[in-house]
């Protein structure tokens, strides 16, 4: 946490004179040619992604360990991070010859684990969460004399994640809005504070992940407050808490907070990759993702607009779900549960009420003499208002309809299990799990809950991140429901009731 209050001057001096650029580069401004004559505005994108350690968190690391004294620096620094505020620490203490100790979780991936490591960081991995290694790393602080590197809430952080703000009004004088992502918020108060002094008519717009809204909750109830849980796939704002300075500065100085989807992440890290080639990590690719939406919901038009792509350390394997998720992102393509007659030239009938439209995906099996329930994904040119419209024609053809385009459980799981019902009826309820993505987990939800009730129904995704998705059914009769609502609390693991959802009953259930 900052351990003082600074007025505006005196962030703007601090930014004015961080030292950042003895490690840290000046980024290009690059501007985005398609994607500005898609939406009929000027957009550009900051390229924080070509920083040494492709993030801006270098930025914030350098300016805190440059400030500390020369007995501080003999000591040594520690900090917790399993992404790149890591890797910012173990480059700038490189830089400056400063012995550093990163403790990440003994869930990070490898390849994360290894590159703050060749950076020259002595690594600890410790906890199965961001919470326990950062614990271990409060406590090593506390008995090894090391100094904490906070990863965001911090004054000397802060103005070293400001100079961003700098370089933008540097190279471009004529914006109107700039758009940061939010996690903890040392970036978007950076930068607020300092364009705000400088030129108060730019428009500095945080935006958030809809799994991880910590300053919008803070907004409303006045002050930080902890969310129960956070999504984790734009891992880098995986942020519970937003910080103490952060959120007094965000709140003074950011003109708006808005949030976006995962699918629209998604489609925002497409947008990035055909303008420039670049990939971007999810909540890199955030503050374009709020840019876009920001400019549709305001009818925005002629605006010269910065997005800040904030990093680029993507794990290779979530491409497939980035792939997966962008067109519904961009209300391109949209996905129906479609229930068709069950006779002889009943799929051509419903081919030709899409009218011509691409098809993305088919799925579907027999499962009655009467009528057949598709799962279908469609393109949809004219976004979601098209699919609306199409939703309407087929069900005034007699085709039964359901939306799926934005039901989480029918896109993870459901599409790749078509078919999979039981020949007869059993007591069967449905939860989807978040499983943490280490050794054992899966045997401790074996051991938990599948020698107690048989298993019915199991799939599992993983898209490289620390967690993956299982869905679960359990023959399980009405009296045993609070027992089985014990071993739950017991397991531990984030969990949801889907017994209920229509992608399950039809095309899974009994």
């Amino acid at each position: 946490m900052a351990e003082q209050m600074h007025s505006a001057a005196e962030y703007l001096k601090k930014i004015l004179l961080a030292p950042v650029y003895e490690a840290a580069v000046e980024t290009p401004l690059q501007p985005l040619k398609k994607l500005s004559q898609r939406i009929n505005n000027q957009v550009l994108l900051k390229r924080e992604d070509q920083q040494p350690v492709h993030s801006f968190k270098l930025r914030g690391a350098y300016n805190k360990l440059a400030s500390l004294s020369d007995g501080q620096k003999s000591q040594g620094v520690v900090a917790a991070s399993a992404g790149n505020h890591a890797q910012g620490v173990a480059m700038s203490a490189a830089k400056m010859g400063i012995k550093a100790i990163i403790v990440m979780p003994q869930t990070t991936p490898d390849i994360k684990v290894s590159s703050v490591r060749e950076l020259g960081a002595q690594v600890e991995l410790v906890g199965n969460s961001f919470d326990e290694a950062s614990q271990h790393a409060k406590q090593l602080a506390a008995n090894q004399g090391y100094t904490l590197i906070p990863p965001f809430d911090d004054a000397e952080v802060i103005a070293g994640q400001g100079t961003v703000g700098k370089e933008l009004l540097q190279q471009d004088t004529h914006l109107t809005h700039i758009f940061v992502p939010v996690g903890g918020g040392g970036l978007a108060a950076g930068v607020a504070v300092f364009v705000k002094q400088l030129m108060p008519q730019v428009k500095v717009i945080g935006v958030e992940s809809q799994d991880s809204a910590c300053l919008k909750v803070a907004l409303e109830t006045g002050q930080p407050t902890e969310l129960e849980k956070v999504g984790l796939f734009a891992d880098g704002v995986a942020v519970k808490t937003i910080g103490t300075e952060t959120f007094r500065l965000c709140q003074q100085y950011l003109d708006e907070v808005i949030t976006v989807s995962t699918d629209e992440i998604c489609a925002a890290v497409k947008d990035v990759f055909e303008d420039t080639r670049a990939i971007s990590e999810p909540s890199g690719a955030l503050s374009l993702a709020g840019l876009k939406r920001y400019a549709q919901l305001h009818q925005l038009a002629d605006q010269r607009m910065a997005a800040i792509l904030s990093g680029a350390n993507m794990n290779f394997h979530s491409l497939r779900y980035v792939s997966e998720r962008c067109e519904l992102g961009e209300q391109k393509e949209g996905v129906l549960a479609v229930t068709i007659p069950e006779r002889t030239g009943a799929f051509l009938e419903f081919i030709n009420m899409l009218g011509g439209r691409a098809i993305t995906e088919f799925n579907y099996r027999y499962a009655s003499d009467k009528q057949a329930n598709v799962f279908v994904g469609v393109r949809i040119p004219g976004g979601f208002d098209e699919l609306h419209q199409l939703s309407d024609n087929l069900v005034q053809a007699g085709y039964p309809v359901v939306d799926l385009s934005n039901d989480e459980m029918a896109k993870l799981h459901v599409r790749y299990m078509v078919g999979g019902r039981p020949n007869s009826a059993i007591e069967e309820r449905l939860f989807s799990f978040e499983f943490p993505e280490q050794p054992g987990a899966l045997m401790k939800f074996l051991q938990t809950l599948g020698t107690r009730w048989n298993i019915t129904l199991f799939h599992y995704r993983n898209h490289g991140a620390a967690y993956g998705r299982v869905l679960a059914g359990f023959s399980l009769p009405a009296q045993d429901n609070d027992e089985f609502n014990g071993h739950l609390d017991k397991l531990g693991y984030e969990v949801k009731e889907e017994t209920q959802n229509p992608a399950y009953k039809l095309f899974l259930s009994h």
